[in-house]
């Protein structure tokens, strides 16, 4: 395995909800580089497959700014500052969807842009669920929408559901279940 990249210097500017670090780098072969890095502010975020019954995860249908349309996908939210991962989870399920989980499992961590991002997504699997809900920031009650994991195949060619971390993690959750069973 190669040997990291040796810091030479770092140098941060503020953005909004985060900060840009410019690292000066050298490589093992003495290349010398300099990379620019988005650094997330907050305390994370999660995203949750709801298995209400076996081979059925619940989406949301919600309004996305960034397409302009209304997109399918996993429930998902920030974390609360001193909020575990299972505990936002179950929080985001219940302001959401609409039900909290008896059972929550951390799957992984999911990254968006690992070249040039540090943020990451934790994949909760939420499972053994129960009607609460909470009340949420969405400006709108989100439409629940149930999957069945045989038909991810038409998911995933649905223009209303492009968003990547989403689509990834469905097929993770169905390999895990599907090595369960």
């Amino acid at each position: 395995m190669r040997r990291l990249p040796t810091i030479h210097a770092r140098e941060e500017q503020p953005l909004d909800g985060g900060r840009r670090e410019i690292l000066h780098l050298e490589f093992s072969n003495g290349e010398r580089r300099r990379y620019e890095r988005l650094v997330s502010g907050g305390h994370g975020s999660v995203i949750i497959a709801a298995v209400p019954e076996p081979g059925t995860v619940l989406l949301v249908r919600e309004y996305a700014a960034g397409t302009h349309r209304y997109e399918l996908g996993l429930p998902k939210g920030r974390m609360d500052a001193g909020e575990s991962i299972e505990d936002a989870a179950n929080r985001e399920l219940k302001e959401e969807v609409g039900m909290g989980a008896r059972k929550l499992t951390v799957l992984r961590p999911i990254t968006l842009a690992p070249t040039y991002m540090n943020h990451q997504i934790h994949l909760v699997l939420a499972e053994d669920l129960y009607p609460e809900r909470l009340p949420g920031d969405e400006p709108e009650e989100l439409e629940v929408v149930p999957w069945k994991f045989d038909a991810l195949h038409e998911l995933m060619l649905r223009e209303d559901c492009s968003e990547g971390r989403s689509l990834a993690a469905l097929f993770i959750v169905r390999e895990l279940l599907s090595r369960r069973a």
